[in-house]
């Protein structure tokens, strides 16, 4: 049976399978640390505004489709969270990297996929994330499948099946039209401004996880 999360508990889950690969010394996650991961404004989109209600509502249901749930560690006072995808689905660190930057990010490009799992799973060739794709569509139920490639684009976009699935609107003609030279050019502009800001993102990202792992490390010596 087919798998259906809503908004939240995508973004949750999502963030807690990328928690688990880009900051291992922080996972499994407190609630509160949880919240902070599903409102970054970088790797994310749509950015969301989720409180501990919200986030604590979706990891309950998540529970209940044996995706997530609390840790049974004793080591800590605070209770932590895990995802369980692993286990539901027998995942590869390939297939869980694209999914999970999927449920993060909507639909994307075999390229977008390649450049935006980097942190998570590297990719040696382009050939990879397609075959990984491809095992993601071919499962029973599917967990992803292509979308039609928009007119003026040369790479179809991919889109994840855990939230349902997405009927793209296309032209009334059924026909793709060639785009004007000024659009075309506001397209690559936009384009290219996209792209600085997401590399500017994940930048600060791998900052913010560089001075945890200090933090960390400086608290051995006190």
């Amino acid at each position: 049976m087919a798998i259906l999360l809503d908004a939240v508990e995508t973004r949750v889950l999502g963030s807690l399978m990328e928690k688990e690969a880009t900051t291992p010394d922080y996972y499994p996650q407190s609630l509160n640390a949880l919240v902070n991961a599903c409102n970054q404004k970088n790797n994310r989109d749509p950015v969301m505004t989720l409180d501990e209600a919200s986030v604590r509502q979706a990891l309950d249901s998540l529970q209940q489709k044996r995706l997530a749930g609390p840790t049974s560690s004793a080591d800590s006072r605070v209770t932590k969270y895990e995802h369980r995808a692993h286990e539901v689905f027998n995942f590869t660190r390939g297939e869980s990297a694209i999914l999970g930057v999927l449920l993060l990010r909507g639909p994307q490009t075999p390229g977008e996929l390649r450049s935006r799992t980097e942190r998570i799973h590297r990719f040696a060739h382009l050939d990879e994330v397609l075959s990984a794709l491809q095992r993601l569509i071919q499962r029973d139920p599917p967990l992803a499948r292509i979308l039609p490639r928009q007119p003026g684009t040369k790479e179809s976009r991919y889109l994840h099946l855990l939230s349902g699935d997405i009927e793209e609107v296309g032209d009334a003609s059924g026909m793709e039209r060639s785009p004007s030279p000024a659009t075309a050019s506001s397209s690559a502009e936009a384009a290219r401004v996209t792209r600085l800001e997401q590399e500017v993102g994940d930048l600060r990202q791998q900052v913010a996880d560089l001075k945890q792992e200090m933090e960390r490390f400086r608290r051995q010596f006190e």
